[in-house]
């Protein structure tokens, strides 16, 4: 299985969750967008998620606060209890036997397997 998680600020238009996509390996085989709830009803996640026939998997902040995450941010941590919302929101939409991510950047893919591609 293999989930996107995606973490963006509110002015993030469509243009900038499909590139983010794109350059983590584009939507061949993904099976699901993940995010946090509060963001799950973004225009531009909503569209995207249309465009590709993808549900989206609205996360709780509790489920986001319990994944730890090997990439940090203080905003986010702040924020959400979470190094990394695209992450942890891939993680947890995937569930207790998830994989491990692919690529560090915006937007991250998730499936199950070892480790491939760069890491912090």
């Amino acid at each position: 299985m293999k989930i996107v998680g995606i973490g963006f600020r509110e002015a993030a238009g469509i243009d900038s969750l499909r590139s983010a996509l794109m350059s983590a390996g584009g939507p061949d085989g993904v099976m699901a967008l993940a995010t946090a709830a509060e963001k799950a009803e973004a225009v531009a996640l909503v569209a995207l998620a249309a465009e590709l026939h993808l549900p989206i998997r609205a996360i709780t902040p509790g489920a986001l606060a319990a994944v730890e995450t090997e990439t940090w941010s203080d905003r986010v941590a702040a924020r959400f209890g979470t190094g990394s919302l695209a992450e942890a929101a891939a993680l947890a939409a995937a569930g207790p036997r998830h994989g491990c991510w692919t690529r560090p950047i915006s937007a991250y893919a998730w499936r199950g397997g070892d480790r491939e591609g760069d890491g912090p």
